[in-house]
């Protein structure tokens, strides 16, 4: 096996998903991955079979704003394959978030299917803190869709793109 995770001696990795909107959650996860791994690349999946609230380009933004003090957190955009765009960003290393025991078994079979793909390309998983664990970015939108408090599950940031996506009717 051939786990290209050093360039130039540096580890790299990617953190992938959807982050429609980037959570608390997800800030944990590359929060702590980015203590691990000398760059974390955050890649924001451009997922061809959802309807994502925030464009592609907004979520990288975000993403981009509530990591701005991590100067080894790249974010970056892709509508691929995983195994793809690993080839392209020329790293083997993916980490994922698990928060229960159902995400397990989808990202192992994630993991297996992008090994299956690509037997170089390697799957690191880190356990969400138990304050996560039931968070997810479809929570957060529903409750902010009917105005409910969002401020504990999302950075500010995150808060007021919400709001500007749900604004209070005028009546």
């Amino acid at each position: 096996m051939n786990i290209k995770m050093k360039e130039h001696g540096v580890t790299i990795a990617v953190y992938p998903g959807s982050f429609d909107p980037v959570t608390h959650g997800h800030l944990d996860i590359i929060h702590r991955a980015a203590k691990v791994f000398d760059k974390l690349i955050v890649a924001v999946l451009n997922n061809t079979s959802k309807n994502p609230l925030f464009s592609l380009e907004e979520r990288m933004d975000l993403i981009r704003q509530v990591t701005k003090d991590l100067p080894n957190v790249e974010v970056d955009g892709f509508r691929d394959l995983m195994v793809n765009y690993m080839k392209i960003k020329n790293v083997n290393l993916i980490v994922r978030g698990l928060r229960a025991v159902s995400d397990f078994e989808y990202e192992l079979q994630m993991a297996s299917t992008n090994h299956k793909l690509n037997s170089d390309v390697e799957t690191f998983f880190m356990t969400s803190k138990p304050t996560y664990s039931y968070l997810s970015s479809s929570i957060v939108k529903e409750i902010a869709r009917f105005h409910g408090p969002v401020t504990d599950l999302v950075p500010p940031e995150v808060e007021e793109a919400l709001k500007l996506k749900f604004p209070v009717d005028q009546d």
